[in-house]
């Protein structure tokens, strides 16, 4: 699996969206957020029962993290006319406001190394990537453990602060480096 200083690998995958068959789809790559902070996070498998409550959390969160410069971006290996039926179908996933991407081939999958050997599926995996592509937080989660998005915020703000943080620092707290100054 890919980790921490390593440069996230390139990709071009089809992206849902919009719950709009006309607007739906659109190919996106590591160009399309050239210059942003990248959180992308995986599920196993669509139509299931813990990935929409974290793919509608991270919906609901999603102005905190446009407001720090990341582009959140949802990935499994799902086609994306089954995402599309996804959105359809679940109204808590209707309105996302980032896309769900398509990893149908596997590609990416295989890149970041979470592609689940038994299973066949993305590790329920979480990658914040910074402006430069370069990996700077990776977290992996059981298949049947959802993952906290108020804590992949708390990391975000941390790494933008480039400083040392504290355990269970939260942004608006002095760092250690400002405490020690």
């Amino acid at each position: 699996m890919l980790t921490i200083g390593q440069q996230f690998p390139q990709f071009k995958l089809t992206g849902v969206v919009s719950s709009d068959e006309k607007n739906a789809f659109t190919d996106i790559s590591n160009d399309t957020y050239k210059g942003k902070w990248l959180v992308l996070f995986a599920w196993p498998k669509d139509f299931t029962f813990v990935c929409p409550t974290e793919i509608a959390a991270f919906g609901k969160m999603n102005r905190e993290f446009a407001d720090r410069d990341a582009q959140v971006l949802g990935m499994s290996t799902d086609s994306d006319f089954v995402h599309l039926a996804w959105r359809k179908d679940h109204k808590d996933l209707n309105d996302l406001p980032y896309p769900m991407l398509s990893d149908i081939k596997h590609e990416l999958s295989i890149a970041l190394g979470i592609l689940n050997a038994e299973e066949g599926v993305c590790n329920r995996a979480t990658f914040i990537v910074d402006p430069e592509g370069v990996i700077r937080h990776v977290s992996v989660n059981d298949l049947k453990v959802g993952r906290n998005v108020d804590e992949v915020l708390r990391i975000l703000d941390a790494l933008q602060t480039d400083e040392l943080c504290q355990c269970n620092w939260t942004k608006g707290e002095d760092t250690l480096s400002k405490k020690a100054a």
